[in-house]
């Protein structure tokens, strides 16, 4: 689902990554981290697509709020353990969202 109803100015992060290990585990572990993310204060919203490269944006009012989610106990181990068993290769990028328009059939 595509997250409509931000108005600028807000914060995305934008993970990409190369998965080594795509299991059970790993897909049990991304779910857990959208359901925790979204409790955080500051959060807006997120969209995600995985396959051979993932890709998932998440949005945030500050960055103050990216900063809390970062040391978050379990995204920190999730991250680990990403490290560790799970990515090949990763990138992550912090940018300030001035503008955005889109559209919609109805």
């Amino acid at each position: 689902m595509i997250v409509a109803h931000l108005k600028p100015p807000y914060y995305a992060v934008i993970f990409t990554t190369i998965i080594e290990d795509n299991s059970k585990e790993y897909k049990k572990t991304a779910e857990r981290m959208e359901h925790l993310a979204k409790a955080q204060d500051g959060f807006l919203g997120v969209e995600s697509a995985r396959s051979d490269i993932g890709i998932t944006v998440s949005y945030w009012k500050s960055l103050e709020a990216i900063q809390h989610w970062k040391h978050h106990v379990e995204h920190s181990e999730a991250r680990a353990l990403g490290k560790e068993k799970w990515y090949k290769q990763y990138q992550l990028r912090i940018c300030k969202v001035e503008r955005e328009y889109g559209f919609k059939k109805k």
